[in-house]
């Protein structure tokens, strides 16, 4: 098994973790907050994605599939890049209004497949290169990126599956 294997067994199983989670939620469950500064089943995936999407989009040098797929009609939001849920305020988490289990499932799957086509064109000299940006130290490197997108998923996953087992009690096992 190689690098690129195991990056992409990982990266792979992110959208079998959003659709373990956010299949069969009615719209009530996916904009449901455990409390009021909490964030939702919806908002956690969307978050989750929209960070895979503009951090691998920057590492192709390419626009985030947000924009151009136009995903971000389907979340009945703006076309900004910017626009990733990083630093929402609590009004912002309760303003946010969840897509269908089916939108939030198939963005996933889009960004999915597009990182790893991303993961094969990589050489294993490419995940040395360090990043421009000055405001970490050490400088993070394209491989250090790979893994932090994959373990930011990772843990907003396990987050939603938290989430939605306090809102449907000890039967969330069951989903």
């Amino acid at each position: 098994m190689t690098w690129q294997d195991v990056l992409i067994d990982g990266y792979k199983r992110i959208p079998g973790s959003v659709e373990h989670v956010a299949k069969g939620l009615k719209q009530a469950d996916l904009d449901w907050r455990p409390a009021k500064d909490a964030n939702s089943i919806g908002w956690t995936l969307w978050h989750a994605t929209r960070g895979e999407d503009a951090q691998i989009s920057d590492l192709m040098g390419e626009k985030q599939l947000w924009i151009a797929d136009g995903w971000h009609k389907k979340f009945d939001r703006p076309a900004d890049p910017g626009d990733t849920g990083f630093g929402h305020k609590p009004k912002q988490l309760a303003a946010f209004k969840s897509p269908p289990a089916s939108v939030l499932i198939g963005y996933q799957k889009a960004v999915t497949k597009r990182s790893i086509k991303y993961l094969k064109s990589l050489k294993s000299s490419d995940l040395a290169r360090e990043l421009n940006e000055p405001w970490f130290q050490p400088l993070p490197t394209v491989g250090v990126r790979l893994m932090s997108i994959l373990e930011d998923s990772v843990l907003h996953g396990g987050e939603a599956s938290y989430i939605r087992g306090l809102r449907h009690g000890l039967g969330w096992q069951q989903y």
